[in-house]
């Protein structure tokens, strides 16, 4: 089960590591006594944050769009380690692209949003498997993967396959292991990290009042992970968990009800989705 997982001499991989929740959750699992593979395209960042820590721990620097470097930081680990008790698919961007863009904008993005996470599985769940010992992949998601706002179609998109990922994940552990192997979907609030915040300085910085800081979603997360929560939708100082839990029901009803599509945001519907989220809190 997931609290015997983030234990001292365990292995985590994190990729994105070098900043935001990454390097949040390195921070938190070093505290833990867990060993560490860190992967990120800022080497600087990335080496000076390890060496920090009083635990083993390889680094390798790359980019997650890149196979090759993922195969590296896989290399990496096994020789480094031989075995992985937690893989964390962390590293994404948000630079977007909308429904008619061109297709080149979209296959940059899910290089980056989705098919590194694919890859990473492929490459570290059959041996996680086959060791015999409890093991987790935490996939980030999004809620604009469940809730879709308009904006920003491939990240939407992207994380809403992330979000069917580890859903299918999960079930496929299930069948095949039981619980010794689980998945699990983090799906952060508004949170100060350098994606939403890019050029952002955590030490000089102000925080601002309705985001989360990324040590915050890392202990919300460790909550629910240690219970075994499978969706660990982490609210911010903004919107409540009450909040999160209408406008997810109001985008499935959609379907239901045959509403026009992202009726949250039609100007037929929008003064009624108000006064539903209104009434209903």
């Amino acid at each position: 089960m997931p609290d015997n997982i983030i234990i001292r001499d365990n292995v985590a991989v994190i990729t994105g590591a070098a900043h935001g929740i990454g390097a949040a959750m390195a921070r938190r699992f070093a505290a833990e006594g867990m060993q560490l593979s860190l992967f990120d395209r800022d080497g600087q960042a990335l080496f000076s944050l390890s060496e920090t820590f009083a635990v083993k721990t390889c680094c390798t620097v790359g980019d997650v769009a890149s196979t090759e470097d993922l195969q590296i930081l896989y290399d990496n680990t096994m020789a480094e380690f031989g075995s992985v008790s937690l893989l964390v698919n962390n590293a994404a961007v948000n630079t977007g692209a909308g429904p008619w863009d061109e297709p080149e904008l979209w296959l940059k993005h899910l290089q980056s949003n989705l098919l590194p996470a694919i890859t990473l599985q492929h490459l570290f769940v059959p041996g996680m498997i086959s060791h015999h010992a409890p093991a987790a992949v935490v996939n980030l998601g999004s809620k604009e993967g469940i809730t879709t706002p308009p904006g920003n179609a491939a990240y939407s998109a992207g994380k809403a396959a992330i979000k069917v990922l580890t859903e299918q994940l999960a079930h496929e552990l299930r069948q095949a292991v039981g619980d010794r192997v689980t998945a699990h979907l983090l799906i952060p609030g508004y949170t100060w990290t350098p994606m939403n915040f890019p050029g952002m300085d955590e030490k000089n910085d102000c925080q601002p009042e309705a985001a989360w800081t990324a040590a915050q979603v890392v202990d919300y997360f460790i909550t629910g992970f240690t219970k075994g929560d499978f969706y660990i939708l982490c609210p911010d100082n903004e919107v409540t968990p009450e909040m999160d839990a209408k406008r997810i029901a109001w985008a499935s009803q959609d379907i239901i009800e045959n509403r026009p599509a992202l009726s949250r945001w039609h100007h037929d519907w929008k003064k009624q989705f108000d006064a539903w989220m209104k009434n209903s809190l």
